[in-house]
């Protein structure tokens, strides 16, 4: 689908920054850059106020440090930027009043949403009766970005956002989307190998599920292969989806190895804000949804005990 060439603010040029820089401009896209450091951008500004100001974007991408997400997200709402993706996770913590700005379309950077297998997997079980599910993901940390020390990075720091349960929150998103909303937590997590820094770099979860009574879900920082999977028991069938290793298969059936382009779940998320208003992109409050569920495991690694979602209707 053809995308029509908009004006785009993107809020911080780190590393997931420069990505959406890169992509943009090769969707056509005018793209300026916030950043407080100097760059060698043409079309930059150290000045959100007058970036904003100046720049007047039909669209923002909030890409800076988590901690500043939730500032960042007021002042762009109070521009009335029609469309802004907040990259994820959304805040540090869960926040609950956030000004209302009904000309402004916001959604959380969860691309794997976009993942052409898993919204496969999405249209075949979605008539079925999920049973069990069991999700995994870890990478070893200090390989992770191989052009950063890693003990430099936000992921070793509690205060910038780091930690498996925010830095690997695609997973309680995807969990969410499929099987949810959540209903219950139980989960033991923390500080626990020789990692640089105090954030989280274990944590399993137990989860409740709407549409799913058994969902185990561990994530970590110390897994030297590699692994992102999600293994699902229906009364039908039981499916397997391998994210690295790019496999799907369904009962001893191997159904098609796959090969996703890099920046292809990315590309469509930006064509979904720009051209459909963000209709399949995770929205505000779901994107407030899974902080919740953040704030409700580490409530229960500390106190040992189930904790349950208040905000279901």
């Amino acid at each position: 689908m053809k995308t029509e060439t908009s004006t785009v603010l993107v809020i911080g040029f780190g590393s997931i920054g420069q990505r959406h820089v890169r992509i943009l401009r090769e969707m056509g896209q005018k793209v300026h850059v916030f950043s407080r450091r100097k760059l060698q951008e043409e079309e930059y500004y150290q000045n959100l106020e007058a970036a904003l100001n100046e720049v007047h974007p039909e669209y923002v991408v909030i890409a800076n440090e988590t901690s500043e997400h939730e500032s960042t997200l007021k002042t762009a709402l109070s521009f009335g930027i029609p469309k802004i993706l907040v990259e994820k996770p959304l805040f540090l913590t869960s926040v609950e009043n956030l000004p209302e700005n009904p000309k402004s379309q916001v959604c959380v950077a969860y691309n794997l949403r976009f993942h052409s297998r898993l919204q496969h997997l999405f249209s075949e079980i979605k008539e079925q009766s999920i049973i069990s599910v069991q999700v995994y993901v870890g990478q070893y940390l200090p390989h992770w970005r191989p052009q950063q020390d890693y003990r430099k990075s936000y992921s070793v720091s509690r205060a910038q956002g780091g930690g498996v349960l925010r830095d690997l929150s695609h997973e309680l998103d995807y969990i969410n989307w499929l099987f949810g909303p959540w209903q219950a937590i139980s989960a033991l997590g923390g500080h626990y190998s020789s990692l640089a820094g105090d954030s989280d770099d274990v944590f399993c979860l137990l989860l409740k599920m709407e549409n799913c009574p058994a969902v185990v879900l561990q994530l970590n920082y110390l897994d030297r292969t590699g692994r992102r999977e999600i293994l699902i028991n229906t009364d039908q069938h039981t499916y397997r989806l391998d994210l690295m290793k790019q496999e799907f298969s369904r009962d001893q059936e191997h159904v098609s190895s796959y090969s996703l382009e890099k920046d292809e779940t990315y590309r469509n998320q930006h064509t979904d804000m720009l051209n459909n208003n963000g209709k399949l992109c995770c929205s505000l409050q779901e994107g407030l949804d899974v902080l919740r569920m953040i704030d409700a495991a580490e409530k229960s690694a500390e106190t040992e005990t189930w904790q349950k979602n208040q905000h279901l209707r």
